[in-house]
């Protein structure tokens, strides 16, 4: 029997916990997980492709899971699947809204290779809420990350701002 390969791929800008949440699940469901870190082009990230990827890392590390690995692309999904050997695309829901974003995308990569699989992780009902893009927008007011993100990522984030500037007082 081959080896069962899945790709959850994402900008991670900055990895959060419900992130951190469907690779753990994921990874249960494939032999070997792929965190395909990407770019897109419309989102302003934060962090280069090389410090979104650390974080990814380090976070996986601290996850323990054997099964995962890292890998950066700037293509097409289904072009990088394909080269990865991939026959699963792993997605996160959190609410409707998602859902009919990821179906479109679903049916369009369905398209594009019908013998890649998109499985669908419901995000656990505690983290839900979280989107990198409103913890970025939260921390650059000056707001606590530290129910969204990890220690670490949390760091680098105050860190980023700090260095960036923060937004408004009032």
């Amino acid at each position: 029997m081959s080896e069962r390969i899945g790709i959850y791929p994402g900008t991670f800008d900055p990895i959060t916990l419900g992130h951190a949440d469907i690779i753990r699940r994921g990874s249960k469901l494939v032999d070997r997980l792929i965190i395909g870190v990407t770019t897109n082009p419309s989102k302003n990230p934060m962090f280069s492709t090389d410090e979104r990827m650390e974080m990814v890392r380090r976070e996986v590390t601290n996850l323990g899971l054997g099964n995962v690995e890292i890998v950066g692309f700037n293509a097409l999904l289904m072009k990088f699947a394909r080269a990865q050997g991939a026959s699963v695309i792993v997605r996160g829901l959190r609410a409707v809204a998602d859902f009919e974003y990821e179906y479109q995308m679903a049916g369009m990569n369905q398209q594009l290779d019908a013998e890649i699989e998109t499985i669908f992780l419901m995000a656990d009902v505690s983290l839900q809420p979280i989107a990198s893009k409103l913890v970025k927008e939260i921390a650059l007011f000056g707001g606590d990350i530290t129910p969204f993100v990890s220690k670490e990522v949390c760091e680098d984030v105050v860190a980023r701002v700090e260095k960036i500037g923060r937004l408004g007082d009032y």
